[in-house]
């Protein structure tokens, strides 16, 4: 069996050094940020990119250019016989469409995985494709093996303001300024690869209960009393995430909760200040 490297990107939440802790690559994801070129984790730090958010920056995201994936990759391939690359849900971006076309110049050595993630579930996939390599699998076996279970995890997030969602077109200003009267917090899921609405909540009590009791019917339902794992996830402060974490330990008590923050790409549709909590089913 060749040697297997494991590739991801930044809209995993795996910062660098955490990436050289893991022995993994992680490509930095590109933002425009007021028209110029940024690179996560390398150009500008989780603190920085939450200023210019706060502060009305025009930050978009961007597609990774095709030179610098390839030559990532390659430098990768002079050391290992093969790789498997596993980015941002092909649901919220082309890039992982534009990733599967290149691997198509590498006669099979690179495969790319979509698995309908992003944020801290994509991070569940790429700690599994680590496991799997020590197991002795190969790219193409790990790529099929995360993709059947890609759709085996469920994100919900509530947003400390509607600002964001009307800034990304997702919702009108109207509804904004009612929603925003009405102390409306919507609750949002990320299942399948794409940010959809999920219910409605007056203020954050309620929308938390939500949130916690989708996650519930999920355990029971979804994934049939199985072992799972469970994150507090955020873009707010530590101090909110981890009473957060604490609440949903309260609810949940018999589970191991983990805390991460959300990658930026999921940042730049909901805004500072937000709160999630996700389900994954445990590896098998």
């Amino acid at each position: 069996m060749g040697k297997v490297a494991v590739v991801t990107d930044s809209n995993s939440g795996i910062t660098q050094d955490k990436g050289k802790e893991l022995g993994i690559r992680v490509f930095p994801m590109p933002f425009f940020i007021n028209g110029e070129l940024y690179l996560e984790d390398i150009t500008i730090t989780q603190e920085e990119f939450y200023q210019k958010l706060t502060n009305d920056a025009d930050i978009s995201t961007s597609q990774p250019a095709p030179g610098d994936l390839m030559d990532m990759w390659e430098e990768i391939l002079q050391e290992y016989d093969e790789l498997v690359y596993i980015p941002m849900s092909s649901g919220l971006s082309a890039a992982c469409e534009n990733a599967m076309m290149l691997s198509k110049e590498y006669d099979g050595k690179v495969q790319v995985v979509d698995n309908q993630r992003v944020s801290v579930t994509l991070k569940q996939s790429v700690l599994k494709a680590i496991d799997l390599v020590k197991e002795g699998k190969g790219a193409q076996e790990i790529k099929e093996i995360l993709e059947a279970e890609g759709r085996e995890s469920s994100i919900y997030i509530t947003v400390d303001t509607l600002k964001y969602l009307k800034k990304g077109g997702r919702i009108t200003p109207a509804a904004a300024a009612v929603g925003a009267v009405l102390n409306i917090k919507p609750v949002l899921q990320i299942q399948g690869g794409k940010l959809d609405a999920f219910a409605k909540a007056r203020g954050w009590k309620q929308a938390k209960k939500i949130m916690l009791d989708a996650i519930e019917k999920d355990m029971e339902e979804r994934f049939q009393g199985e072992p799972v794992c469970i994150q507090a996830a955020y873009t707010s402060s530590k101090e909110d995430a981890q009473k957060w974490k604490e609440e949903i330990q309260a609810r949940i008590p018999n589970v191991e909760i983990d805390m991460d923050p959300l990658s930026l790409s999921v940042a730049c549709h909901i805004g500072p200040g937000a709160l999630a909590v996700t389900c994954t089913r445990k590896n098998r």
